[in-house]
């Protein structure tokens, strides 16, 4: 068993080279505000206007930023879907709860999720896109995993606290998900793209499916921009919830823009003298953004956007080739690498009632956040009984803070990093190379590595990578449970 302080929460614990980070309560200045986490997919840190993107259109995420709190040093918890996507629900690393990479591993019973805490404190929830967290059916072959094959794997959004869902278990093409062409034109491809199809074109399923709350497979024509198809369900959800007076916890997480992307006629008209994949990317995060304006016009219209924290960033950095149209924003690395351009994302919140004007920050957070702050808004950092790796944002979104005294900690694939402030700690896990530091204040291309200029701290901040990567084993073998939990 973890020792018993691991249980309880507290500001932050710091022992030896370990560290250990828990929320601290919180008072609760807005009643049970709503929470809605919207969250791209392979979407770069500079592919959007509000981080200086000159030619996707992105008005609607601009205008968020530009009437809430823009996070310049934002991180996913992996450099892939899946673990980050487990890190928003849950607070922790992904390495603790063992979905350590894309298409592997799923939500375990033992872990406590966001969606069930706040149904426990009377929140409507519901789950919305790409959930990658576990396969959705046991029967028809279905994505990557799902039917027989991935029996072992089978953890649904409603098996995690969530009322009503539609839900994929993870990619499709970015419109007219379901279908893809049976005759591809020049420079098409399967796996990267085409432009978007007519209803009457001959097409054959794509392979993956939207699953409802009862395990039903939705059999909807779907033959929109698939941002709008995943929007039009969270808005009845929404809807409702107003209707009944209560506050509602809705998890967006759209597809685009993951490969395959496709651009609605539409959309790539505003992108036409370029290249078929780079038009069809750029509409695909101009469909996008259009859906996160529709989402918020609808919270205006509904009287509740101003107690509404509706939050936005994607799950790692662009697509990991060179050639791909996403941009990491003059970061080093992309998708899959723990360099600056594979984690740090775009991202805001927007809550008027809280954030009265807009500002930007350069304060570290990471999607393993969202929990303890939303729990902390809540004044309910008690109801929380696992270990996190998180903390509460509630005194820098108050404006009370402006640095992190709790570390963040990555894994991946054999690669440690290691944020103390504005040091990072690159290394193996077997030491086949010497540790790399960087000071991302002075130098965020991470270009000059310090370790040998700074050998004492470089040995320091490994040494508290090492104990937290020992703390996340334990976990990992189901002790924060009390027992084993698959």
């Amino acid at each position: 068993m973890l020792p018993r302080f691991l249980h309880s929460p507290a500001s932050v614990f710091l022992a030896g080279v370990g560290a250990f980070f828990f929320i601290a309560a919180g008072s609760t200045e807005a009643a049970k505000p709503n929470v809605i986490l919207v969250m791209a997919d392979d979407l770069g840190w500079g592919d959007v206007g509000f981080n200086g993107n000159k030619i996707i259109r992105t008005p609607h995420l601009d205008a968020m930023a530009s009437n809430g709190l823009t996070f310049s040093r934002f991180y996913s918890a992996g450099p892939v879907c899946s673990p980050t996507r487990g890190s928003c629900l849950t607070g922790r690393h992904p390495f603790r709860y063992g979905i350590v990479t894309a298409n592997a591993g799923h939500m375990k019973a033992g872990e406590q999720t966001l969606a069930e805490l706040l149904r426990a404190e009377g929140y409507a929830t519901g789950h919305f896109g790409k959930w990658h967290l576990g396969t959705l059916t046991k029967t028809v072959h279905d994505a990557n995993r799902g039917g027989p094959r991935g029996v072992a794997h089978y953890a649904t959004p409603p098996m995690n606290g969530f009322d009503v869902c539609f839900s994929t278990e993870s990619k499709v093409p970015t419109f007219a998900p379901l279908r893809v062409p049976q005759t591809f034109g020049p420079g098409a491809s399967r796996r990267i793209g085409w432009d978007a199809m007519k209803p009457d074109e001959a097409w054959e399923h794509y392979g993956t499916r939207y699953w409802d709350e009862d395990g039903r497979e939705v059999k909807d024509a779907l033959l929109d921009d698939d941002s709008k198809e995943i929007v039009s369900r969270a808005l009845p959800f929404i809807e409702k919830a107003v209707q009944e007076e209560k506050p509602f916890f809705a998890v967006v997480w759209f597809h685009a823009p993951h490969l395959p992307v496709v651009a609605s006629e539409r959309q790539r008209k505003a992108y036409k003298d370029y290249p078929l994949h780079e038009r069809n990317y750029y509409g695909c995060v101009t469909a996008l953004d259009e859906q996160v304006g529709r989402l918020r016009s609808s919270l205006r219209q509904l009287g509740v956007a101003e107690n509404t924290m509706l939050w936005f960033c994607s799950d790692n950095g662009p697509e990991g080739k060179a050639k791909d149209p996403g941009s990491a924003g003059g970061f080093r690395g992309r998708k899959r690498s723990l360099y600056e351009g594979g984690v740090r994302v775009p991202a805001l919140l927007e809550w008027p009632a809280i954030i009265g004007k807009s500002r930007t920050t350069a304060y570290p957070a990471v999607t393993s956040d969202y929990l303890p702050t939303v729990m902390d808004a809540l004044g309910r950092t008690e109801a929380v009984s696992l270990p996190l790796d998180g903390v509460s944002l509630m005194p820098l979104i108050r404006g009370e803070v402006e640095k992190r005294v709790a570390p963040i900690g990555f894994q991946t694939k054999g690669v440690v990093a290691w944020h103390e402030g504005p040091l990072k700690l690159v290394f193996q896990v077997k030491g086949k190379d010497g540790l790399e530091l960087y000071d991302l204040a002075k130098d965020p291309s991470e270009s000059r590595n310090l370790a040998e200029e700074m050998p004492e701290r470089a040995a320091e901040m490994q040494a508290a990578a090492k104990a937290w990567q020992e703390s996340c084993a334990r976990s990992s073998q189901g002790l924060d449970y009390g027992a084993s939990s698959d």
